[in-house]
């Protein structure tokens, strides 16, 4: 997202309670990409087949996609700081749950748990930085952009580091560093003296009415079977340990963070939204495709998930700025919508995955994701008649516009 820089000193000099939540915001983000590195050795410990594994995936995106639908309905309610705080504690206790887990039913399900904490906190975090920060609000968005891709990046490296040791330990370091956040979070912010304007439960319901809003909707589902076929499958085909796995995506994460947050910006400054889209769209099939044909080489798949890295920051950046200008909505409730419906694209995936590496072979799940992100452009071409208003305003820097996409890339 394109935002005017404010001075460096107005970035980095930040009272305690606005480190403390981007700290926990770091911790957070790692999550997205954490147990990938472990998919496998959590697979052979636990007697699983690939797609019992890849339900860990499933159940956490599924429950934080219908968990955004309630959010805002939430905070408007309890206030942000305790809906941070029983995010955080949410997290901290079915991680906790995960890492002493005995069976891959249990820790599929309190997965799902963690999901919840997770909807809770990411949906938050930006306006609780927001009203702490100095230095504007331009400040507080480049912060959390850097605790975003901070977290995207180090999320499987960490996994990685610590799955060499054991599948557990990833559970156990996210307990560690979410139980430190959340005493951070206890002690140094304080109320942020919000003023709480209550949101309709239906609010997120009735907004998927809207064409514009449900063109989008439908596409980022597509859009992210391809993402999360990506993510989620390729440890299993790759063949590497943990470390290597989470050498791969940590390579993948930074690709992602670096375009979703300086290269989409240049691109929307230049290219209408839904042109964009309908550009990197089907470079994205390219590279699934690619994918699946040299599934069989290490180094050239390793290049395939990187490359698309590349591209899916750009995808998550843009697509979600298109969301916000679809309707005349407040932002929240667009994100939560659209937020909810591209989850579930999401939670399908990776079973979906496996279930066909199973029946054919590792090369069709990938052509499977290339055929979806292909329907998702197609959505978009089909109704570019309804989209046609997203691309006649200039990039707004808005910061509800930040906390969208914010949330929607932690999908």
């Amino acid at each position: 997202m394109s935002v005017n820089t404010p001075t460096t000193s107005s970035v980095w000099k930040q009272p305690a309670q606005v480190w403390a939540v981007a700290f926990a915001c770091v911790v957070a983000f790692m999550g997205i990409g954490l147990v990938d590195p472990i998919l496998p050795a959590i697979a052979d410990s636990l007697q699983a087949s690939p797609v019992e594994t890849e339900l860990l995936f499933t159940s956490y995106l599924l429950v934080t996609g219908l968990a955004m639908l309630v959010t805002s309905w939430i905070s408007s309610r309890i206030g942000a700081k305790a809906t941070l705080l029983i995010g955080l504690a949410l997290i901290v206790i079915f991680a906790l749950l995960c890492a002493v887990s005995g069976s891959v039913d249990a820790v599929i399900g309190f997965r799902a748990g963690w999901g919840l904490g997770n909807a809770l906190f990411i949906s938050t975090a930006l306006a609780t930085i927001v009203g702490a920060a100095s230095g504007g609000s331009s400040a507080a968005i480049i912060l959390y952009e850097a605790a975003l891709g901070l977290g995207i990046a180090v999320g499987p490296l960490l996994g990685g580091i610590l799955g060499e040791q054991s599948w557990r330990g990833p559970f156990f370091g996210v307990v560690v560093l979410m139980a430190i956040a959340f005493v951070a979070v206890l002690v140094l912010l304080r109320g942020p003296g919000e003023k709480r304007v209550p949101v309709p439960f239906s609010a997120p319901f009735t907004a998927l009415r809207r064409p514009a809003l449900a063109t989008l909707a439908i596409a980022a589902l597509f859009y992210n079977i391809g993402f999360f076929v990506l993510l989620a499958f390729s440890p299993f085909p790759l063949g590497f340990g943990a470390l290597g796995i989470g050498l791969t995506f940590f390579g993948w994460g930074v690709a992602l963070a670096v375009t979703s947050v300086w290269v989409a910006p240049v691109l929307m400054r230049r290219i209408p939204r839904t042109r964009i889209i309908l550009l990197v769209l089907p470079l994205l099939a390219a590279d699934l495709v690619v994918a699946g044909l040299v599934v069989g080489s290490a180094p050239a798949l390793v290049a395939c998930i990187v490359i698309g890295g590349l591209l899916l920051g750009v995808m998550n950046t843009v697509l979600t700025e298109a969301v916000m200008e679809a309707t005349d909505l407040p932002r929240s409730v667009a994100s939560s919508a659209y937020s909810a419906v591209r989850f579930l694209g999401g939670a399908m995936a990776p079973p979906i995955a496996a279930l066909l590496w199973h029946a054919f072979n590792a090369t069709v799940p990938y052509l499977f994701a290339a055929v979806s992100v292909l329907l998702a452009a197609l959505t978009v071409f089909l109704g570019r008649r309804v989209l046609a208003h997203i691309d006649d305003e200039p990039q707004d820097t808005a910061t509800e516009d930040a906390a969208a996409i914010l949330v929607g890339d932690a999908g």
